[in-house]
């Protein structure tokens, strides 16, 4: 192992220990100094960096700038135990992220989501896209926290989902809605009727029993809001967007259990206040029917 080698062991070490998970980082660092050893370079200097970054091609240029930005941590680094490392500028590639506009879902358009997700085959299918798209709507969760959704992190008594190894590799807890409690049991009771020998341990399973996956999912939803017409050349709703649906109260107020939510099939709560939003510019067990 050479000596740049055993540093970048040291650096993903040290890092890792702090709470840094650098999965990244750890898949393309060893890649750079493979290159830096190939050039016949003891060091890292900011030229062979620099050319590093730039390997791979018909990619954005923010690709290239993230390359770069594990390249000038781990040299910031090496600066501290070699002086002759160079650290390389930051705006290189003079790229920056260009976020999406976010697609903002009426009521109108979730209620029909959730009717094109019923219309789904086979049965078990169906009821799985209607639950999560409506969970999605009403939560404020990421598809990949409702569908790892272990059954022990669903308690239905208590409205409550516990979401482990959320963003930051935290845990939250997130409070649900009566309506959508309501919705996530019949849920429960359909989906053990169906499918009462399940592969997964996931609340929300596939049409055979398995945990759902993410691209699959995001196929689905495709296929649905083209059919709709939300999904056009310009418009591309996502299921991202769900988060931000500007008629969902993500924590149930008193004035929404007082007055009553309206709901569609029971999950679609409508909140006091929040109405009138503009469209688009551009470890308690699971306590239901088993």
């Amino acid at each position: 192992m050479s000596e740049l080698a055993r540093h970048l062991v040291d650096y993903l070490t040290l890092r890792r220990a702090l709470g840094f998970t650098l999965e990244q980082e750890g898949r393309e660092l060893p890649q750079l100094v493979a290159y830096l050893e190939a050039a016949g370079s003891a060091t890292l200097t900011a030229e062979l960096a620099i050319a590093w970054a730039r390997l791979p091609q018909q990619v954005q240029p923010i690709r290239w700038a993230h390359r770069l930005g594990s390249a000038r941590v781990f040299a910031r680094y090496l600066a501290t135990i070699d002086p002759a490392t160079e650290v390389p500028p930051r705006d290189v590639f003079g790229a920056r992220v260009v976020r999406p506009a976010p697609y903002l879902w009426s009521e109108a358009e979730v209620r029909r989501l959730l009717e094109a997700a019923r219309a789904l085959r086979p049965p078990l299918r169906a009821a799985t896209h209607e639950a999560l798209f409506g969970l999605l709507a009403v939560s404020g969760m990421r598809l990949g926290e409702a569908i790892g959704l272990e059954r022990d992190a669903v308690d239905l008594d208590a409205g409550v989902l516990t979401i482990r190894e959320a963003k930051f590799h935290r845990s939250r807890l997130v409070p649900l809605h009566p309506s959508a409690v309501a919705a996530l049991r019949a849920y429960a009771a359909r989906r053990d009727q169906l499918c009462p020998r399940p592969r997964a341990r996931t609340f929300l399973v596939s049409s055979v029993g398995t945990a759902l996956l993410a691209r699959e999912v995001q196929h689905t939803f495709n296929q649905i809001t083209v059919a709709l017409g939300q999904r056009t050349p310009t418009v591309h709703p996502r299921l991202h967007d769900l988060r931000h649906y500007p008629d969902c109260p993500i924590i149930p107020t008193r004035r929404v259990s007082a007055g009553g939510a309206r709901a569609a099939r029971g999950i679609i709560t409508d909140p006091p206040g929040r109405r009138g939003a503009r469209r688009r510019a551009g470890s308690g067990p699971e306590r239901g029917p088993t």
